[in-house]
């Protein structure tokens, strides 16, 4: 059924909202006890990349009780004629709207994305907060990274599932069906009572925040015998039992990754201390050889795509990546059905693995030494010399890429403006060195240089964030080192988002009155540079949150908004790893020895390899 079907002649991309895309799951109503709306806080481009939406969507569909459909934030043209028509947001699949589904789950990715989670509900009329929610409205459901901090969200979600999604999900689909048939016994209240003794879920309303008398976060207490005082995240142990999609749904018009997403392998051993998904998503966990060449096969057969994308934190990581790239190769040859590596390290980069995958164009190379210098590489326990990063670019060059991009953070601990030259001073032995390996004239490198946000759960949690003025100096600074040279270009980010980012990476749940406020005055799509209008942010702090903890640094021994929502990552590990990035030391991989991070016992799940 398509939804809003006048209305498309009339917006930009109406393939965004048609709906019966191959593969799309339709279900009758007979034996549909569970109706769940999966939701991205995205357009429909970006939500259709998400390999975690695709792989939710295809376990509970799996389910003979229940019908998970799917949608996606509207675009701002459709919004406007939905509002002018008093239309409501409504899935794909059925056209049901928001408000009649049992469940809405939102995947939460990126922080800049929170007003787009008020603005769908409020546009499927599901009441906006969580306590203002009837008996007969779903319960919005959020799972995703940005969970390993619930609360500037806390207001607006009935429950969280933290951590791996495929074995919870279908738990907490369960559950909803046996509460249904059971006469819904205790009303909302007591479904939420079943679902906080399920391990993995948070129910936010179960717990009390208190502050200081300075504003500052206090403590968190539950109020709710139901409640734990900790929620541990789940992790899936086999990634070869878990569920993941062969037939994903394959839209008719363009998205952002357009081809087969196969993840080869969840976690990461490397421990830079800056990556958010590095620390929330260990242990390591390896897919076999024998499960991927199985679910390529099914992929391919399913979608007709002619490339396949293996996905990962560091996918150039995976202890058996020769042995995969060429069972592909030689099982795919016939089809004429590439395969690419969107995630290469600069100490794990050969030329020869590049050059075996075809989907890696020679356009379309990407390294990241993050920083300048190599005192800063190692206080952010990045694990890459300067002789790496110029061994691999010079050999990407000599091998006949002509251009390739730099990615760095500025911002980072302890940075001076060494650090930065640093960066500039790097970008020019790249081209010098590519030159003489290469001997072309015409190499050239971008230099894209984002402002470092902390995030909870790394070393780097404590740490101050810059300030727009400072990240806007450093900017400049940079600018005036590299503008004279043709053979580098340079590209940097807002620091307004990445200031509002950081808020929210870091915030409490009084910050959900700053959420509101904004969208009230217009906030959406804040993660698009055309809509985003940071005096709309700034003015809905002065006016409900004055205090919010913006940017400065947390003492070690003071209460963090997010310490209930756990990982598994020890926090003292995390405090000894900060202790040590401030003294320039590093950490060897976890592949090399145990580090300590404590994750697998805490999880009960171990490191897996498929190399034996």
């Amino acid at each position: 059924m398509i939804n809003n079907e006048d209305l498309l002649a009339r917006v930009e991309k109406p393939g965004r909202y048609a709906g019966g895309e191959l593969n799309a799951i339709i279900k009758g109503r007979d034996g549909i006890k569970v109706s769940f709306a999966l939701a991205f806080p995205d357009v429909y481009e970006v939500g259709m990349s998400y390999p975690g939406f695709k792989i939710l969507y295809h376990v509970l569909n799996g389910l003979p009780f229940v019908q998970a459909e799917r949608v996606y934030a509207p675009w701002t043209d459709m919004e406007a004629l939905m509002r002018s028509k008093g239309r409501r947001l409504a899935a794909l699949e059925t056209g049901r709207e928001l408000s009649a589904f049992d469940l809405v789950g939102f995947t939460l990715q990126y922080e800049l994305t929170y007003s787009n989670i008020v603005n769908m509900l409020d546009l499927g009329a599901v009441a906006v907060l969580a306590a203002a929610r009837g008996e007969k409205e779903p319960f919005v459901v959020g799972g995703g990274p940005c969970v390993f901090n619930p609360e500037p969200l806390a207001d607006f979600f009935d429950f969280f599932i933290v951590g791996d999604g495929e074995e919870l999900i279908v738990e907490t689909a369960a559950a909803c069906r046996d509460w249904k048939e059971a006469g819904r016994p205790g009303g909302r209240r007591g479904f939420l009572e079943v679902l906080a003794r399920l391990p993995g879920i948070y129910v936010p309303c179960f717990y009390q925040a208190e502050y200081t008398g300075d504003g500052r976060f206090k403590q968190l207490t539950a109020q709710n015998p139901a409640a734990p005082p900790y929620i541990k995240k789940r992790a899936v142990k086999n990634l070869d039992a878990a569920g993941y999609p062969t037939a994903p749904v394959v839209p008719f018009n363009e998205i952002i990754h357009d081809r087969i997403a196969l993840e080869v392998f969840r976690g990461c051993t490397r421990g830079c201390r800056f990556c958010h998904a590095g620390m929330v998503y260990r242990p390591l966990r390896e897919r076999s050889v024998a499960q991927l060449k199985r679910l390529a096969r099914g992929l391919v057969d399913s979608t007709g795509y002619n490339e396949i994308s293996l996905i990962s934190l560091s996918t150039a990581d995976y202890s058996c990546l020769a042995e995969l790239l060429a069972d592909l190769s030689l099982d795919f040859a016939r089809e004429r059905v590439s395969v690419s590596l969107p995630s290469l390290r600069l100490d794990s980069f050969s030329i020869e693995v590049a050059q075996k995958v075809s989907g890696v164009r020679k356009s379309g190379l990407t390294f990241a030494p993050e920083a300048g210098t190599q005192r800063l590489r190692d206080v952010i326990n990045k694990g890459v010399s300067e002789e790496n990063v110029l061994a691999a670019t010079s050999a990407a060059f000599a091998a006949g890429w002509s251009s390739l991009k730099l990615y760095f953070m500025i911002g980072l601990p302890t940075e001076t403006f060494a650090d930065l030259k640093g960066i500039a001073d790097l970008a020019f032995k790249v081209i010098d060195a590519g030159r003489r390996r290469s001997g072309r004239r015409d190499v050239k490198a971008t230099v894209s240089v984002s402002p470092f946000v902390p995030k909870p759960w790394t070393p780097f949690q404590w740490a101050e964030q810059d300030s727009v003025e400072r990240t806007k100096e450093k900017q400049l600074y940079l600018k005036s080192l590299l503008c004279n040279s043709r053979a580098l270009a340079y590209q940097y980010h807002d620091p307004q988002a990445g200031a509002l980012e950081g808020l929210f990476a870091r915030g409490d749940r009084r910050l959900g009155r700053v959420i509101v406020s904004a969208w009230r005055k217009g906030a959406r799509f804040d993660g698009w540079s055309e809509h985003f209008d940071y005096g709309r942010w700034r003015d809905a702090l002065s006016e409900h949150a004055p205090a919010a903890p913006w940017r400065r640094a947390f003492g070690e021994g003071e209460p963090l908004p997010w310490d209930h929502v756990r990982p598994g990552v020890a926090p003292e590990y995390l405090l000894r790893e900060w202790k040590k990035a401030l003294k320039g030391e590093t950490t060897p991989d976890c592949r090399q020895g145990c580090a300590g991070c404590g994750v697998c016992p805490a999880l009960g799940v171990g490191k897996t390899m498929a190399a034996r």
